[in-house]
């Protein structure tokens, strides 16, 4: 393996050299050691302990820890995970930039599903803002995620850009390792998905020349999310009327912590990832004539496009999507009795909303609006 720059010590991942000298930290965390209680209940701590020395790798730990616990969660709380690629054999050195939903699971799934039929899992960028105890910090570090810099100034945040954006190049070209990354900072809502220009910005920074050069020695390949329930859904929709209500309003990292358990303990149904073709080719049709903004915001359409129509759906996108638009088209996918189930359904997450001001119409609105969304970007993306 090639020696990783010193420049990038304070975000990369750890290596197989360090990783004895952070399990024992680790394991020496009280905090930790609680953490882990609670993911593996029943099983002793130092069997814990004995996995994680046993590990040479990041990759041996994922495997030894993380995958049989997200399998547990995958086997509890949805009804299975699958995974589609159009280009398998070129996974190791492509940038997979898809939507976000849940704030921890969306990589951990991947990973799961990339280990059941490629052997390998994706670097993961994971924000500062979620590092909220210093045990959290090295642990996501010795599970392939590197830090993406989120609180600092506008000097240091394009300093900080920078690097990133360094990183991602040498750990996709010179290292042949794939990569996750959201299409933007935070989850959507509202399940608009849009891939922000700046993240486009910031991944052609390492290079000093066309911006279409930079992006495709990347090879990015959109990558689209679909769960069938979100279980966040109404912190969302409890959220988007505290913001409604004072637009001053911000989450706390309770909130975020809240979220994070929500994610990860609540039942999501199907889940589906697809992975599509590296989109080389269509980025070498932007037209080089035209200035950055123009190319930037140009190839945010081409992941959004291919993000939009690899959506997979379940009887509530459907059902939703009719009750916000009126548009029956789709009547025939669900049943009556998945009507009643799922009228239930969107009743019980609406009570779920703690505030004391709880406007229902509201909240109504937004959860219809987190299933219908990906259909009607689907119905606009196909029909380009």
């Amino acid at each position: 393996m090639n020696m990783i720059p010193a420049e990038f010590d304070e975000i990369r991942p750890y290596t197989p050299e360090e990783l004895p000298q952070v399990f024992e930290e680790l394991i020496a965390d009280p905090e930790f050691q609680g953490a882990m209680g609670h993911a593996f209940k029943g099983m002793p701590f130092e069997n814990i302990a004995a996995a994680m020395r046993a590990s040479k790798s990041n990759l041996e730990f994922q495997k030894a820890l993380v995958y049989p616990f997200i399998k547990g969660v995958i086997a509890k709380l949805s009804s299975g995970l699958t995974i589609s690629y159009e280009n398998r054999e070129n996974m190791s050195k492509s940038l997979c930039i898809s939507n976000h939903r849940d704030i921890i699971m969306d990589s951990a799934f991947l990973c799961i599903a990339m280990v059941d039929t490629i052997g390998n899992t994706v670097e993961i960028a994971i924000g500062d803002n979620l590092l909220i105890r210093p045990w959290i910090k090295k642990l996501v570090r010795v599970n392939r995620s590197f830090i993406v810099q989120r609180s600092a100034s506008i000097r240091e945040m394009l300093a900080s850009s920078k690097r990133l954006s360094s990183y991602i190049h040498y750990t996709i070209a010179e290292r042949s390792q794939p990569i996750w990354l959201a299409q933007r900072e935070g989850r959507a809502k509202d399940s608009n998905d849009r891939t922000q220009e700046g993240l486009i910005k910031m991944l052609s920074m390492y290079s000093g020349g066309d911006i279409i050069d930079a992006l495709k020695e990347l090879n990015i390949a959109p990558t689209t999310i679909s769960y069938e329930y979100d279980p966040c859904d109404y912190l969302k929709a409890k959220e988007f009327q505290q913001k409604r209500d004072n637009p001053e309003h911000k989450k706390s990292p309770m909130d975020d912590l809240i979220n994070m358990q929500t994610g990860m303990f609540g039942y999501k149904g199907g889940i589906h990832y697809h992975i599509a073709n590296c989109i080389n080719d269509e980025i070498d049709k932007i037209d080089r004539s035209i200035g950055k903004n123009e190319k930037t915001a140009a190839v945010a359409r081409i992941i959004d496009r291919h993000i939009h129509s690899n959506y997979k759906f379940w009887s509530i996108n459907y059902y939703f999507y009719e009750l916000l638009t009126g548009d029956t088209r789709f009547a025939g996918c669900c049943t009556a009795e998945e009507r009643a189930k799922l009228d239930a359904y969107l009743q019980g997450q609406i009570e779920k909303v703690d505030l004391p001001n709880r406007d229902d119409a509201f909240c109504r609105t937004k959860i219809l609006e987190m299933y219908a969304n990906p259909v009607i970007n689907y119905l606009k993306a196909t029909e380009e």
